[in-house]
This record gives C-alpha cells, sequence and structure tokens, in this order.
C-alpha cells in the first residue's frame, strides 16, 4: 500500500487545479505513479496527463508507447507520445545515451511546460533510486549538493510523488491493483551507469547491509539539513546576479573553503546550472580567482565559463547569439540588444553629466550608423591618439563579456563614439549652437 498522500501535503507537491503530466516510460514505477495519481485526481483537485517520450533506442520501443496509450486510456486521461532520436544525439554531441536520452527527455517535458501544457511534470523516483542517484554523484566526484541527492521537487515543477516510497512498496501496489507494465530488456545493460550501480554494486552491497538504501538516504537527509544551515551564512553580497550572468567578488575566495563551496554552487545555480559542477570545478574557479591575472577564461559543464575580470570572477553562457543592431545617427530614443536604451537629443546647453557624451553632429560622417563593433574597428581618442577599439576598451577595464554590446557611432571601421564611454577627437564640440547629448540607460 502506497503512503504518499502526507508527503505529497507536506512537500507542496500538488496545488489545485495545477495539470500534472507524467513522465511515462510504461515501466513498474512510472506506470504505477501515473496509476496513483489518475485515481486521486479528484483528492488533490488536478489533472492528470500522461506524457510518453520513444528514445528509439530499442527497434521494438513503440510497443512501449502502445502499452502507455492504452492505459492512458483505461484511466481516462490524456496521452501524449513523443519520439527523440537518442543515439543519433549522443554521437553529434559525442555523450553518452544515457545522457543523450536524458537530455532529450527533458527537452520534451521543458516544451512541455514553456507552452502551458502542464503545470508540473511528475517522475516516479524512489528510495531505490535516491541511494542510487547519491552513490553515482559521489562517484563521479560531486561535492555536498550531490550528497543531497533528489529534492521532492526540483525547478519549482519537476515533483517526486514517490520518492519517500520503496520499490517494495510500489511492485506491491501494482499487485493489489492487479496492473501490468513493460518490462525493458536495457535494464539489465550494465553498460549504463544507472544499471551497473543498481544491479551490481546496490545488490552486493544489500548483501551484506540490507537496510543500505535507507541509511543512505538518511544521510543525505542529514547532510541537506547541515548544507542548508551554512548557506544561510552566506553574504547576500557574494553573488551579483545581471541576468544569465554572475559575478563573485574575488574578496570572498579568501572565506573558508566551505563558504566559498557554496557561494560557487549558488552562484552557478542563479544562470540554470544545476548538474555536473564537481570538486573540481569549484577548485579550479577558486584558482583561477586568487591565482591568475585578468582576462583568464576557464570552460565549465553545460557550455559555462568563467573568467577573471579584475575584481571578480564572472560566470556565464559561452554561447552566444548572434545579435544584430543597425541604428541611423538621429535624435530619438532606441532599444539596443543586451545593452538598454540609447537616447539622443539635440541641444543648446552643453552641460553633461557622467555617463553622457556631448558630439558635434556635423562633423559625423554622412551614413554613419550606430552599431556593436567589428574586427578592425579603430578610435582617435578625446584628446588625440589612434588606437585599435579592442586596445582602447581593455585599456578602460571594460570586461570582454560586455564589449560586443556595447553599442559605437561608426563609419566603416571609424569609430566616433562609444556609447557611456567617450568620444572621438574627431567629433569633439567647438564654436556651435547645437549638439547631441548621448546618454545611456541600462
Amino acid at each position: 500500500m502506497l503512503n504518499c498522500e502526507e508527503f505529497i501535503k507536506n512537500n507542496n507537491l500538488l496545488k489545485s487545479g495545477e495539470v500534472i503530466g507524467v513522465g511515462c516510460s510504461g515501466g513498474s514505477d512510472s506506470l504505477a505513479l501515473l496509476h496513483y495519481l489518475a485515481n486521486n485526481q479528484e483528492k488533490f483537485d488536478i489533472e492528470v496527463v500522461a506524457i510518453h517520450v520513444d528514445h528509439e533506442i530499442r527497434e521494438n520501443s513503440c510497443l512501449d508507447a502502445d502499452f502507455v496509450k492504452e492505459k492512458a486510456k483505461e484511466l481516462g486521461v490524456r496521452f501524449y507520445k513523443f519520439r527523440v532520436d537518442a543515439p543519433k544525439i549522443a554521437k553529434e554531441k559525442g555523450i553518452s545515451l544515457e545522457t543523450a536520452a536524458r537530455e532529450a527527455r527533458y527537452g520534451v517535458f521543458q516544451t512541455l511546460l514553456r507552452k502551458g501544457i502542464v503545470d508540473k511534470i511528475a517522475l516516479a523516483h524512489h528510495i531505490s533510486d535516491q541511494a542510487e542517484t547519491i552513490l553515482m554523484h559521489l562517484f563521479r566526484g560531486s561535492g555536498v549538493g550531490g550528497a543531497k541527492g533528489m529534492a521532492p521537487i526540483s525547478e519549482r515543477v519537476y515533483i517526486r510523488p514517490f520518492l519517500n516510497q520503496t520499490k517494495d512498496d510500489i511492485l506491491q501496489y501494482l499487485a493489489e491493483n492487479h496492473l501490468d507494465y513493460c518490462e525493458d530488456e536495457t535494464n539489465d545493460d550494465v553498460s549504463y551507469n544507472r544499471n551497473f550501480v543498481r544491479n551490481e554494486i546496490m545488490k552486493k552491497i544489500k548483501t551484506r547491509w540490507p537496510n543500505a538504501e535507507q541509511a543512505i538516504v538518511n544521510f543525505a537527509k542529514t547532510v541537506k539539513e547541515d548544507d542548508d544551515y551554512i548557506n544561510k551564512q552566506i553574504d547576500a553580497d557574494a553573488i551579483i546576479t545581471e541576468g544569465k550572468v554572475v559575478k563573485i567578488p574575488t574578496s570572498y575566495f579568501l572565506y573558508d573553503r566551505a563558504i566559498v563551496s557554496r557561494i560557487i554552487f549558488k552562484a552557478v545555480k542563479s544562470i540554470g546550472i544545476n548538474q555536473d559542477i564537481e570538486r573540481k570545478h569549484i577548485e579550479a574557479i577558486t584558482e583561477l580567482a586568487l591565482n591568475y591575472e585578468n582576462g583568464k577564461k576557464l570552460y565549465l559543464p553545460f557550455e559555462a565559463i568563467a573568467i577573471k575580470e579584475y575584481d571578480y570572477v564572472t560566470i556565464y553562457n559561452r554561447h552566444k547569439e548572434e545579435i544584430k543592431f543597425n541604428q541611423e545617427l538621429k535624435c530619438g530614443e532606441f532599444d539596443v540588444p543586451n545593452f538598454g536604451k540609447l537616447i539622443i537629443r539635440r541641444v543648446k546647453n552643453f552641460e553633461i553629466s557622467e555617463g553622457q557624451l556631448l558630439i558635434d553632429y556635423r562633423k559625423v560622417p554622412k551614413g554613419s550608423v550606430w552599431r556593436f563593433r567589428q574586427d578592425g574597428d579603430v578610435f582617435t581618442k578625446f584628446g588625440g591618439g589612434t588606437k585599435k577599439l579592442k586596445s582602447y576598451l581593455i585599456d578602460k577595464k571594460i570586461p570582454t563579456r560586455l564589449r560586443d554590446y556595447i553599442p559605437v557611432l561608426a563609419f566603416e571601421n571609424e569609430i566616433y563614439a562609444i556609447a557611456g564611454i567617450e568620444i572621438s577627437e574627431k567629433v569633439k564640440v567647438e564654436n556651435v549652437p547645437t549638439a547631441y547629448i548621448v546618454e545611456v540607460k541600462k
């Protein structure tokens, strides 16, 4: 008999009126979860839909989809079927088949969530899965974050109603309700990491310590309590988040290692990196902060990059979309992608505030435009002296990640103004009745 109603309520897994998508492979665990939630829709005041993702790993995988479709029909719930080519993804990205299947599956879930088809995704992880996950995290080199295991709810949308249930509880539920399920032959293939942990390592451990799974899970709970307490001691100023970019002042890397590691974990999590950051990455980021020169880069999992930027370590996604910006020189207010607004006014009063620029628009060549920097750009500094724009921005200590998105007023490769920073000697204001004030609003 399953006993997870209290667990669901204590962890606020379900809210009245929500549409819950149940990831169902057709196996014992996910089928039990689909059946349980579907039969308790009225009690929890939710709507349940079945989601099946065919990873195209097995030739007969389509039979599993048909099986889940039939079960969904019997339960009176909507059914969604998706196909992803996990072997192709694994080959193209150079990752394991296991990882490719997971990425593709969660990609489907994210699409359903983003489109509002479902409010949450229910996953059938149970105590055995939790124990296996904790061991796999430890073997991979994870720190305290990995030792805590899976949370009842993560990213506010992935819920695990069975996380306090044993495998025996689930099998008993299936038997009591006379439910059949699919047996996936790949579950015995120990070339998959989880299958190896489950069928080889845990199997042997449990012959000597029968309660090993529960002991591992109890240990994880203790780790979580301690970790939560230490995290509360982190200074709010230790992490500066700017959209998908996070900055950590280098002074915080002088703190105790226990605090530093948690600052880093919290920082990367704030920009969406929720896994695969290991102790070796923490140590490398710390080394970057304390012992390397400005501009040094460190490549991290999930296409993230850490860079030493003067008094900060900045972490961001190295994958940039190509963003175009091209605006003729005229008065008005213009949106600049990844930057803010550019405000240009014609004035007679030439007094300017910090951050504003004053230019003689008469000296700007016809056809000049505001754009982002390009290779070969040069700039004549106010007061004289021509430099490559890249070198000038380095001199001004503008971080690398920001240089590509600062609007510059240009004609061909000649730069006449750098928004918010400086004007060229070639457009300085001298004995004219009016000029342009250039202002930025971030």
